[in-house]
């Protein structure tokens, strides 16, 4: 199902669903336990439940979301996953107090919340222990089949991550006529003389098109009836953004850019996104900026008053502008003494003492709140990336600007975190993460920016505490 322009899996909407309705719950049960009376007579004392109920429901579920809980595509063991469990709780009861504190009407009390917090990592430990058991089971997935043999219908076969096949179960893939098979003969299936036919037969959801060539035998009456007929016709690169969470750039066509209802630049959008991208950064300095005079001390300590604590860097921006990009220096003075931009790498001796901890926890990015303020960055985009910047890939220098997409992931502000910088592998490619720029570029919203800013929280500040429990 698609929420507010986003894809949503079956099964972890119906966890959603069951984890909202156990939240709700809770608060009741909580205080039962606590005074041994019905909450309805405890009501009496303590007021109305039910708008505590949905408060505490509405922070665990916002927790849960910031620690990447509901992601189809966490790939933790569940060691990995208690931990995000156990700081989304206490996340949740933090935040919680707060609130309690600014609006003492809705108080519970220290024990009510104590228990509530304890009953909510139970619950939420059981059904994340019974999700991990189910989740891969056939009756959860779409019954798919491919309308292509060739080079883009390999695409799909090529998925090898479990995470990204627990959406949909391939029957089988039909050979159009006059194609080249790339994919094994016994996966080939012959449909007969309908289509529709065939595909109620074999109880299919979805027909995913994947013809290298739709200008030849392309079967406009075939599909027409299997939409009529309630099932779902997509392309390949709708198929494949919605199962990997990102944008395939080798299989993608201008037409979809141009169908596509993303990438949509109307100026109320464009002043909206300006108002969250200052409202964001204001609050995020209202709240950083101790952490930001601490690191400025304790850089001019180590390497003397005289040593700059910002360091500047040209980056390419909006449209291919470039800009000054400000950051906390965590090298030495005489890093780049040469001129030439080297990437930090393991054990570098050019990081500094102070600078090894910044850039661990990502304190040295924030300064660039400043280029958010100025207007140079966004809050939420693709990574800002040096001019000129190249990769060497099997020994050959391939530059970063000439890699398709590129164009496109410049058509927005660069941001200080985004879909590449949450989800995408370190250790891949960075042409790789422009596929994760532009799916961003397509879906982007209020929600998502939110979304990203708390998972990114989550990714500086604790996910540090998960890495036994996370796949190599």
């Amino acid at each position: 199902m698609q929420i507010f322009r986003h894809y949503v899996h079956l099964p972890i909407a119906v966890l959603a669903a069951l984890e909202t309705l156990a939240f709700l719950c809770i608060p009741y049960l909580a205080v039962y336990l606590r005074f041994e009376e019905l909450p309805w007579v405890a009501e009496q004392d303590l007021g109305p439940i039910l708008p505590r109920a949905l408060l505490f429901t509405l922070v665990v579920q916002t927790c849960l979301v910031a620690t990447g809980l509901y992601s189809i595509r966490l790939r933790t063991y569940f060691f990995g996953t208690l931990v995000r469990i156990g700081a989304s709780v206490l996340a949740a009861v933090a935040v919680t107090a707060l609130i309690f504190y600014a609006v003492p009407q809705l108080h519970l009390g220290r024990g009510v919340m104590a228990l509530s917090a304890a009953l909510a990592f139970v619950v939420i430990v059981v059904m994340r222990f019974v999700f991990l058991r189910i989740v891969d089971e056939d009756v959860f997935k779409r019954r798919v089949l491919v309308f292509g043999c060739g080079w883009q219908a390999k695409s799909i076969s090529q998925l090898r991550r479990r995470s990204d096949q627990r959406g949909f179960m391939i029957v089988g893939y039909v050979a159009p006529e006059g194609t080249k098979s790339v994919v094994p003969a016994e996966r080939i299936v012959v449909p007969g003389d309908s289509l529709v036919e065939f595909a109620r037969a074999n109880r299919i959801n979805e027909v995913v098109i994947a013809m290298d060539d739709r200008r030849r035998a392309f079967p406009v009456q075939e599909l027409l009836e299997c939409r009529l007929s309630g099932i779902e016709v997509v392309d390949l690169v709708t198929f494949l953004e919605r199962e990997t969470g990102k944008v395939r750039l080798d299989v993608l066509n201008p037409s979809w850019i141009i169908f596509s209802d993303g990438f949509r630049r109307d100026p109320l959008r464009l002043a909206a996104e300006r108002a969250f991208d200052l409202v964001a950064s204001v609050l995020l300095l209202g709240v950083a900026w101790p952490v930001m005079l601490l690191t400025a001390l304790a850089i001019k300590l180590e390497d003397g008053w005289s040593a700059p604590v910002l360091y500047r860097q040209t980056r390419v921006g909006l449209e291919g502008r470039y800009f000054n990009v400000l950051k906390f220096r965590s090298m030495k003075t005489d890093a780049e003494r040469d001129g030439q931009p080297r990437w930090a790498e393991q054990g570098d001796a050019r990081v500094t003492r102070v600078g090894a901890v910044i850039r661990k926890i990502r304190v040295d990015e924030f300064p660039q709140v400043l280029n958010v303020l100025r207007g140079d960055m966004s809050f939420v985009g693709p990574r800002a990336l040096r001019p000129g910047e190249i990769e060497i890939e099997g020994g050959v220098a391939v530059p970063l600007e000439a890699v398709p997409g590129f164009d496109r992931r410049i058509r927005v502000r660069p941001g200080l975190t985004g879909v590449a910088q949450v989800y995408a592998a370190r250790n891949i490619p960075r042409r790789h993460k422009f596929r994760y720029d532009v799916l961003y570029i397509r879906r982007r919203t209020m929600w998502l920016d939110l979304r990203l800013i708390l998972l990114s929280f989550w990714i500086s500040f604790l996910g540090t505490w998960e890495s036994r429990g996370r796949k190599r």
